[in-house]
């Protein structure tokens, strides 16, 4: 019997059963909801939200799932793109990869984190790899699914944080054809990309990040008042809106349970994230297409990694190395609604040692591929031009 290498890069190809979308269905159709939330509710603003998700809205989604979403549309764009799919440390990886037509084109590795997807790159991807503007630099793109996220595999057993996906980016890189690249993350692909630039300065050209990690310790003098705010905004994030990263950090496998089984809870737990995270007044529909989220919320649901995706937070939660720097060129970019990563430039150029672009934004939040695909396009573009050009 010929069995298949694990190292083989082969193509993967998304055609879910119908049996499985027909499931989805009718346990929404059973789904049971609880009485609406007991804090005021005016038409629109933030206080709507001050007990989670709002009975209304989540009806108003689940009803629109139900009914009207349509996964084969994504699906399609998926496979449009091009997926493929290998085994690095007997775990397999899933990613999207979109060749640029220029040969000179350097490639770049996105990274996504908790509670996105590569849903967050496929309106961005086809801009990076082939731009309209000739004058743009494009890029080879690989947009990998993280360890126990989407079709990529499940860990059994612990030992897969944040350097290991790091050193399995390399990895994978490499065995795509790519000796050497850029790479951007936020949220966990925040770390990771910090981790790449730090650990692996041969492989790695330089990196865009929507995150910064200062060293432990740092003294807040000589910060401007806005800065101060910034990182007193962080702590009261990480103080008093943060129950779901210490759950996901203790129990990922009790509220696993509840995220695999019931989709209608899987939807409240990841809405209500896009709802606080994003740069909106009220809903994260004022920036994020409803199908976009879907698409999102209806990945974890078929890939069952409700629980695998949580254990990220287990393995990784707060673990970043103290000590670690970053000496590769380096673009960073700090989003006005993404509180829960705030970090003052004087604070972060003591670990990103060389950084060559700092960019902070009048608008936009926690996904702003998603939420500004054309700004964030571009600011990707001179902030790797700045990296490139160093």
């Amino acid at each position: 019997m010929n069995e298949q290498r694990d190292d083989l890069l082969r193509e993967f190809v998304l055609d879910v059963p119908d049996a499985e979308l027909e499931d989805l269905r009718e346990r929404l159709d059973r789904a049971r909801l609880p009485e609406a939330e007991t804090v005021h509710r005016p038409s629109l603003g933030r206080s709507r939200w001050d007990q989670g998700v709002p009975l209304e809205d989540l009806v108003e989604f689940v009803d629109y799932w139900r009914n009207e979403y349509d996964w084969r549309r994504f699906e399609r764009r998926l496979n449009e793109i091009g997926q493929y799919f290998t085994k690095i440390e007997g775990l397999g990886i899933h990613f999207l990869h979109r060749r640029s037509p220029r040969p000179d084109a350097p490639a770049l590795i996105l990274t996504n984190g908790w509670p996105g997807s590569v849903a967050e790159f496929v309106d961005i991807i086809d801009e990076l790899a082939d731009p309209e503007d000739e004058s743009a630099p494009a890029f080879h793109v690989v947009a990998p699914s993280l360890p126990g996220f989407g079709f990529s595999g499940k860990p059994v057993a612990t030992g897969w944080g944040t350097e290991r996906i790091a050193a399995v980016w390399v990895e994978l890189m490499g065995r795509i054809g790519y000796s050497d690249f850029l790479a951007h993350g936020g949220d966990w692909g925040g770390p990771i990309t910090t981790i790449l630039g730090a650990r692996f300065p041969g492989q790695v050209l330089g990196i865009h990040s929507t995150y910064a990690a200062a060293l432990p310790g740092l003294s807040k003098d000589g910060l401007s008042a806005d800065e101060i705010e910034w990182i007193d905004a962080t702590a009261d994030f990480w103080k008093t809106h943060a129950a779901y990263a210490k759950q996901q950090a203790t129990r990922p496998q009790t509220i696993g349970y509840s995220l695999v089984d019931s989709p209608v809870g899987l939807l409240a737990w990841i809405l209500d994230k896009f709802a606080e995270w994003s740069d909106t007044v009220d809903s994260p529909l004022e920036t994020i297409s409803l199908d976009r989220i879907l698409d999102n919320v209806t990945l974890y649901w078929l890939t069952g990694t409700g629980a695998s995706a949580a254990r990220i937070y287990f393995e990784s939660h707060d673990s970043l190395d103290p000590e670690l720097l970053v000496d590769v060129p380096s673009a960073i970019t700090m989003y006005p609604a993404d509180i829960s990563s705030h970090c003052p430039r004087v604070w972060a150029q003591k670990r990103y040692r060389n950084i060559v672009r700092w960019n902070t934004p009048d608008a936009g939040g926690h996904f702003p591929s998603l939420e500004r695909p054309e700004y964030f396009v571009k600011d990707l573009r001179e902030g790797l031009r700045a990296v490139l050009a160093k």
